[in-house]
């Protein structure tokens, strides 16, 4: 029936309707500041659509696996060997154990999948743990959207309804600063990166949510923070709630382990949300932690067989034996023999970098890319069948129908289940808005009134 629902807006969607809808995303991507550094954030008229079903199995899908990982998290706290599945470098292992005064290690997080076209299942491909963006773009394309000219007609047959991100960060931040202080008042939340970051014009719209909840919020450069006498400063005073965007890899090469920041971190002057715990879900590795045949143990019944339907197979490249469908294989020459069905990832990268689809480079370049895999952190994942919907774009003042590359990344609330969704669009395979490679457009539930 989604289907149906598509097809009559398409319907809807003549030239004269599209230039107008047109003309006023235009009007509002320039309004609210909603572009990736220069680039508008949405390029086409249609939001994407799930049905009701569709964004139910999403949710319960991923709450066990989000269980499973989890289960990976305690079990690598607890036990240096299956830490050192991981892949942490030597101040990530120096800072994971460091307490952060509050229960969840990525109160704010986000799972990257793939409703997967060659079975109708989901695949879950990697988890952004770390510093998830685009929750602030998607709530305000999502006002956008409702206003357009074509949504006027659409309304009238179908019910839309939204998925708002930025409630589930003010929660996170809010209830991280009461399990760490103890107290129950409106902190101020200070939002940190760098000031020359494309997504500046994203904490912009986080402050004045976060303002508009009457929750106090600057935005800070960490080369502006000072940490003296057990107190974190900026430019507007203390700081004791950091919403964290900046990297944590960019803080230690710019200022070290002993940067003001991570400093207060270790002594607990501050909350830091993302802490430097969620590290260890963060690496691609945490995929092949979770399907690898030697840690089927840490997981009970329901998560193993989350983990065989939806997480493709994954694994730490190195020198090794280790099973593939059910057969033992040796796992390097494996990967140089099956590369039309194989993806190499960095470890512990953003934006695509590092990635290198098996199906797009030569012998040659595949043999290299195997060698870097060997020297540097690397993980290697199957290839999965990437789901194709066609989204229109005026062009020329015509619309036009474009088949394109739909990804599926669910916002996730308090490290144990999903609330909102960020989908992105591309016509080349790498999906990631950062790579210059796709576009952004809202998620909304469909279906017939």
């Amino acid at each position: 029936m989604l289907g149906v629902g598509i097809d009559h807006y398409h319907s809807l969607l003549d030239d004269d309707i599209g230039g107008e809808t047109q003309r006023q995303l235009d009007d509002q991507l320039r309004l609210r500041g909603l572009f990736f550094g220069d680039r508008a954030l949405c390029t086409v008229l249609r939001p994407r659509f799930f049905s009701p079903a569709q964004y139910r199995f999403l949710q319960r899908r991923g709450a066990v696996v989000l269980r499973a990982f989890r289960t990976a998290h305690r079990a690598a706290l607890a036990d240096p060997a299956v830490l050192d599945q991981f892949g942490l470098l030597d101040w990530e292992h120096r800072l994971v154990h460091v307490p952060t005064g509050f229960r969840d290690a990525s109160p704010v997080s986000r799972l990257d999948a793939f409703f997967v076209t060659d079975t109708g299942g989901l695949r879950f491909t990697e988890y952004n743990a770390e510093t998830p963006a685009g929750g602030g773009y998607n709530d305000v394309l999502t006002e956008v959207f409702y206003g357009l000219p074509i949504m006027r007609a659409y309304l009238r047959t179908y019910d839309v309804q939204p998925l708002p991100a930025r409630h589930n960060v003010l929660h996170a931040l809010l209830d991280a600063y009461e399990q760490w202080s103890g107290r129950r008042d409106r902190p101020h939340v200070t939002i940190v990166d760098w000031a020359d970051v494309p997504t500046q014009s994203e904490f912009l719209l986080f402050q004045d949510y976060f303002v508009r909840q009457g929750v106090p919020c600057t935005i800070v450069d960490p080369a502006d923070v000072t940490y003296a006498n057990g107190v974190l400063s900026g430019p507007s005073g203390r700081i004791e709630l950091i919403y964290k965007r900046v990297l944590l890899h960019e803080l230690v090469e710019r200022g070290g382990l002993d940067q003001p920041i991570l400093r207060a971190f270790r002594d607990g002057a501050v909350c830091m949300v993302n802490p430097p715990a969620c590290k260890i879900l963060h690496k691609k590795a945490s995929l092949a932690v979770l399907h690898d045949e030697m840690n089927a143990h840490l997981f009970d019944d329901e998560e193993r067989e989350a983990i065989r339907l939806s997480i493709p197979w994954t694994r730490v490249v190195r020198e090794r034996a280790t099973t593939h469908d059910g057969t033992t294989v040796d796992l390097v020459p494996f990967i140089a023999e099956h590369r039309e069905q194989l993806v190499l990832k960095p470890n512990d990268d953003y934006g695509g970098k590092g990635i290198v689809l098996g199906w797009e480079v030569d012998d040659t370049a595949w043999a290299t890319a195997i060698a870097t895999a060997l020297r540097e952190p690397y993980v290697v994942q199957r290839r999965i069948a990437l789901p194709r919907e066609a989204f229109p774009s005026l062009v020329d003042g015509k619309v036009q129908f474009t088949d394109r590359m739909v990804d599926t990344a669910p916002y996730v609330a308090n490290g144990d289940h999903v609330d909102g969704c960020l989908s992105r669009l591309a016509t080349a395979a790498l999906l990631n808005v950062t790579a210059g490679t796709g576009t952004q457009t809202p998620t909304f539930i469909a279906q017939k009134r």
